[in-house]
């Protein structure tokens, strides 16, 4: 397992797709810090400005947004 990929989910925990995704990296072996940004206004505002989106789930993964549940994208990131 790489150990220098970082991976943060943006999630609420109404969000079905959130769920999906989360359910998803877990399978895969990896494990990610969760930020629901429903109770985090900070963490929204940050977010909204680093991928111009206020939709959920976003994930980061090295620092790089996935806007959405985009699993081609998420698996080039993570070279699996």
């Amino acid at each position: 397992m790489n150990k220098r990929i970082s991976i943060v989910i943006f999630s609420t925990p109404t969000c079905a797709w959130c769920k999906k995704l989360k359910q998803y990296i877990r399978e895969k072996g990896f494990t990610y810090k969760d930020i629901d940004v429903s109770k985090n206004q900070r963490a929204l505002r940050d977010m909204v400005s680093k991928s111009g989106k206020t939709g959920v789930p976003q994930i980061w993964i090295n620092n790089r947004v996935v806007v959405g549940f985009d699993k081609n994208k998420i698996n080039k990131l993570l070279n699996i």
